[in-house]
């Protein structure tokens, strides 16, 4: 697996920059197949960090509904794999220089 292939996005939600501020912990979606050591690849190579822990977690589908003039419109979102990533002190990523 490419290493482009196994970060998606990163997620910038209030609770990972508080993250990213006191633990030095960044959030990512990663490819579901995509495994710690190759995370760890993956933002060691593209951000140019020393990761010193990797933890993912599986995020469940839903199933949402939506109301129009139509009716009921019913349908599922996908399940996606988040990466939490601690990088060692001192060091930072800069995610909003891209946007």
């Amino acid at each position: 697996m490419k290493l482009s292939e196994v970060l998606i996005k990163p997620i910038l939600t209030e609770k990972a920059n508080a993250q990213q501020e006191k633990l030095r912990r960044y959030a990512f979606k990663v490819a579901k197949n995509a495994n710690k050591l190759e995370i760890k690849k993956a933002i060691e190579g593209f951000y140019g960090v020393t990761v010193t822990n990797v933890n993912t977690a599986v995020v469940p589908g839903k199933n949402k509904s939506r109301f129009t003039k139509a009716g009921v419109i019913s349908g599922r979102k996908p399940s996606y794999k988040k990466a939490f990533v601690t990088i060692s002190e001192g060091e930072s990523i800069d995610l909003y220089s891209s946007i």
